[in-house]
């Protein structure tokens, strides 16, 4: 009896037959897809192109590549790369520029399948007949250089330099845009943009020289529009190619990379941006422009760290409050060391240019976008009006037409009268945005950083700051050592006694507070619904246990949990923690480290690669997918570290440095603060980043392995965050709708509803539901939006709280679900 593969097979060779290219090559990937007998897949299929009628085999061959650039299955992508070899190599063997020009164009897609010397010889064939090469044939030359395939240097080298080519490879948006817009300019003109391209793709150094600037602003001078049109190039940067390119079984994403060899032209384009007048868009395409570059690929890394200095050097040439703002909003967010590096000497320069600390010029570098007061902004458009609001914390726009009238979008007299106003408006919004949580951020590690302030300043830089202040004013200060906050229009205690002057002023930290103050604060900022950018109040202690108190010399709280290794990395470098991705292939490991030079410690939090099967514990690069963790310990800051930076050719290495060990410092010895502040750290990797986080592994994940400790993970014991978590849901649930219907349990948060109870879980967010403690697996969205059911939080940050309150308000009245992954499990 015919299978449904045997009717695949059928369908092929029919299509094959009809000539019906299009059809067939979906109908080739399908197959690959679905037919695991890897012997029989290829002869079927090779038997079903032969019969596809002479003369459209270029067709087909293009057509399967353009299917096969989109494919991610790696096996799938090599039996069509197998088909795609068979296909093209009659036309690389032929020798004539008809078979030439079919074999290039196919390379130009597929990388790095021809040696150097065999993509020169089709070349000189299609020369020798009088054709040009084509420039996507050029461009894939010039990567193939860049990468060094196959002897490409050699063979390409030479022979590129003979070519009159742009000097920009197309298949990008910006190069593209930039190749197109300079295309349609008079002659004249697009001579000299060209020769501008050309200088720009000399800029091989880390910086311009005097001479390379001199050249470059000469061949700026009687340009049209320069500024307008390379900011309009560099805000295309990073955008998905135009040209998907078919990768190689030992490649990585190169589509979501930057393509190497314009790589340095753009980033002599972004020098040169900067030698331009000054135009208040110009550090805003450059900051997003370094955040792009520093956006990873998976198996590769960052983007393109090159353009990202280049990004932050163009933006520290440029002597304006703007430039300094992006530099200062980019050092808070960047984790990227080699540009942060970057980014904190350009900081540097302007502090010592200015005669001022590193932190006030951090404070003074945050601009007031237009806020006329703290956390607003009213703009008008003729008649009609915007009023930007940030002062919960959230950036929202109220528009107002000319009639006065509320209404939920644009007014269309503003779009039709006032486009220009209305884009730098709509880009103010977004930096907003962005420095609010740069600066939260900022804010957050000035618990560790033990910043004082002299009152005055901070009150204009901080409390009366138009941006900053919607952040100071829900914040918890000591001013003279006293606790205060601010409360309609003035600083205030707990017990309402206003605070007019003071000499000294810090942020606040719970630890050493009473314990009848910390809940003094938390009812207050719960009574004023004050919802904080981070934790403050309710921020979780981590003080010495016993146990610690016994291993003296290190904390094993957190050690033998299962990470995600690739979103703990993410994680330990928003926090400021140093740390390389695990390989399969090392020998030994480095632990994660954090340095604390206001205290003279490191902290380091012991990991290791876990798993020995390539592929299945590990991503196409080799990096381990998961990590075991272990120990935290803490030593002095000038202590030799068990491995030392070797980095060298644009790669970190790292190597074992023989020195004396060092005895970690006695944690009993650690500042309360200081070992709370990192356990807090620790304790956020882990409840972010581990296995037992994830709903869908009740299967214990690939081969059931870390069954057990999905189990114990999540429904054990609560963490640190988990309990803070459930004191706020044992104030919190009464005031729910669903208070009849929910309690707070031990560990969970227990709802009734009409056909199961529900424990949620206060750690993970998992749920047993009745009878017999049934797992109910709910994938919550990466967003939670509106979802808890715009229930007053007391912080920013946590985004499992957001989860359960949701889970719990839908179960609550779990007769109305109606998604079929959720009310299939109930039925059962």
């Amino acid at each position: 009896m015919p299978t449904p593969l045997d009717d695949r097979a059928k369908a092929m060779a029919e299509l094959a037959r009809r000539g019906d290219i299009e059809s067939l090559a979906d109908e080739v990937v399908a197959y690959a897809a679905a037919d695991n007998d890897r012997g029989r897949r290829g002869s079927r299929v090779a038997n079903a192109l032969r019969l596809v009628p002479a003369g459209r085999g270029p067709e087909l061959l293009m057509a399967l590549l353009e299917r096969c650039c989109l494919v991610t299955d790696a096996e799938q992508r090599q039996v069509i790369n197998q088909l795609l070899e068979t296909l093209v190599k009659p036309y690389s063997t032929t020798g004539t520029p008809d078979a030439a020009e079919v074999a290039l164009a196919f390379a130009a897609r597929h990388t790095a399948y021809f040696g150097g010397a065999e993509q020169r010889h089709m070349a000189e064939l299609l020369l020798e007949a009088g054709r040009p090469v084509p420039l996507e044939v050029v461009a894939m030359m010039r990567r193939a250089v860049a990468h060094g395939y196959w002897g490409s240097v050699a063979a390409l080298k030479p022979f590129l330099a003979r070519l009159d080519a742009p000097a920009l490879n197309p298949g990008e948006a910006w190069a593209d845009r930039a190749l197109t817009d300079v295309g349609s300019l008079d002659p004249a003109e697009t001579t000299r943009w060209h020769a501008l391209f050309r200088h720009a793709a000399t800029a091989t150094s880390a910086k311009p020289s005097q001479k390379w600037e001199t050249a470059g602003r000469g061949l700026l001078d009687g340009l049209t529009e320069p500024g307008d049109r390379l900011r309009s190039w560099l805000t295309l940067v990073g955008r998905p190619r135009t040209v998907r390119l078919n990768r190689t079984q030992w490649e990585q994403d190169i589509n979501e990379s930057l393509d190497p060899y314009n790589a340095t032209p753009l980033r002599g384009l972004v020098w040169l941006a900067s030698f331009l007048p000054e135009h208040p868009e110009t550090p805003r395409v450059l900051g997003a422009l370094v955040e792009t570059s520093l956006r990873k690929v998976a198996g590769i890394g960052p983007r393109s760290p090159k353009i990202a200095n280049a990004g932050v050097y163009a933006l520290s040439r440029i002597p304006s409050e703007n430039a300094l703002a992006q530099i200062a909003r980019l050092a808070a967010r960047v984790t990227f060391k080699g540009t942060l590096k970057e980014l904190n000497a350009a900081l540097d320069a302007r502090a010592a240019a200015l005669g001022l600390s590193r932190d006030e010029v951090e404070e003074l570098a945050v601009p007031a976008y237009g806020l006329t007061e703290a956390g607003r902004r009213v703009e008008h458009f003729g008649a009609a009006s915007a009023t930007l609001d940030a002062t919960s914390g959230t950036v929202t726009v109220t528009w107002q037409n000319s009639a006065g009238k509320v209404v939920k979008s644009v007014p269309a007299s503003v779009r039709s009268e006032h486009p220009e106003q209305l884009a730098e408006f709509k880009a103010a919004v977004k930096d907003v945005e962005k420095m609010l949580s740069a600066q939260a951020e900022r804010l957050d590690r000035q618990f560790l950083g033990q910043r004082v302030w002299q009152f005055e300043a901070w009150r204009s830089r901080y409390l009366d700051h138009p941006l900053v202040g919607t952040l100071a004013r829900r914040l918890i200060w000591l001013v003279d050592d006293v606790p205060c906050a601010y409360g309609d229009g003035v600083l205030r205690t707990h017990e309402d006694k206003e605070i007019a002057a003071g000499e000294s002023v810090r942020l606040w930290h719970p630890i050493g507070r009473e314990v009848a103050e910390v809940l003094a604060w938390r009812g207050w900022l719960e009574d004023r619904r004050v919802t904080q950018p981070f934790k403050q109040a309710h921020r979780e202690l981590y003080l010495l246990t016993a146990a610690e108190e016994n291993t003296r010399l290190y904390s094993n709280r957190y050690a033998a949990h299962i990470l995600r290794q690739h979103q703990f990395h993410a994680l330990a470098a928003a926090r400021g923690w140093r740390n390389r991705l695990r390989l399969m292939v090392d020998d030994e490991y480095e632990p994660a480290t954090r340095e604390l030079p206001q205290w003279g410690l490191r902290a380091e939090f012991w990991i290791e690669g876990i798993g020995d099967d390539w592929g299945a514990d590990t991503t196409e690069s080799g990096a381990y997918l998961r990590l075991a963790t272990d120990q935290v310990r803490f030593y002095p800051i000038n202590a030799p570290e068990h491995y030392a930076h070797a980095g060298g050719g644009g790669y970190e290495q790292w190597v074992h440095q023989e020195a004396e060990p060092t005895e970690p410092v006695p944690l009993a010895e650690v500042p309360p603060l200081v070992l709370s502040e990192v356990l807090r750290d620790v304790d956020l990797f882990v409840g972010v980043a581990s296995v037992g986080n994830d709903p869908t592994w009740q299967d214990g994940g690939p081969d059931g392995r870390f069954r057990e400790y999905w189990a114990s993970y999540s429904f054990g014991e609560l963490s640190g965050t988990a309990q803070t978590r459930r004191e706020m849901l044992e104030r919190l649930v009464p005031r729910l709708a669903i208070a009849e219907r929910a309690t707070v349990d031990g560990r969970f948060l227990v709802v009734r509803g009409d056909l199961r109870t529900y424990k949620i879980h206060l750690g993970s967010g998992n749920i047993l539901m009745s009878p017999n403690d049934q797992y109910l697996c709910i994938v919550p969205k990466q967003s939670t939006g509106s979802s808890t059911g715009n229930v007053f939080l007391p912080f920013d940050g946590d985004r499992v709280l957001a989860v359960i309150l949701s889970k719990a308000l839908m179960l609550a009245k779990d007769t109305q679900i109606t998604d079929p992954t959720i009310t299939q499990q109930l039925r059962r």
